[in-house]
């Protein structure tokens, strides 16, 4: 029995997704390891969040001897918090990107 073009177009796809698409596991080593860096957020794309993310936990111990640093570092840890629940949206976002550009491009 054989599939159709259709169907088996469709599987390439969604196999090209599986090998293209971000690893979930990757980002949350990423996330709970080195979460105050924002290296999870860079991983999967958000570059500019990620490097946000990085110069505010930068800055925070910068200027932590003198308090108001505690500040954007209790900011960072909510941050990074909050992202371990939106970890698989940013995942399951890229991977429809990465549908829609194939199967515009028809592979």
């Amino acid at each position: 029995m054989f599939l159709s073009d259709r169907v088996q177009q469709q599987l390439l796809i969604e196999q090209r997704i599986a090998n293209e698409s971000k690893s979930q596991i990757v980002a949350y080593l990423l996330a709970i390891l080195l979460w105050g860096f924002g290296v999870h957020r860079m991983y999967l794309g958000r570059w500019m969040s990620g490097l946000l993310m990085l110069a505010m936990w930068g800055m925070g111990w910068l200027t932590a001897p003198i308090l108001i640093g505690w500040v954007p570092i209790a900011a960072v840890c909510l941050w990074a918090f909050v992202d371990l629940f939106l970890i698989p949206g940013m995942i399951r976002n890229d991977q429809a990107v990465i549908r829609q550009r194939l199967m515009a491009g028809r592979l």
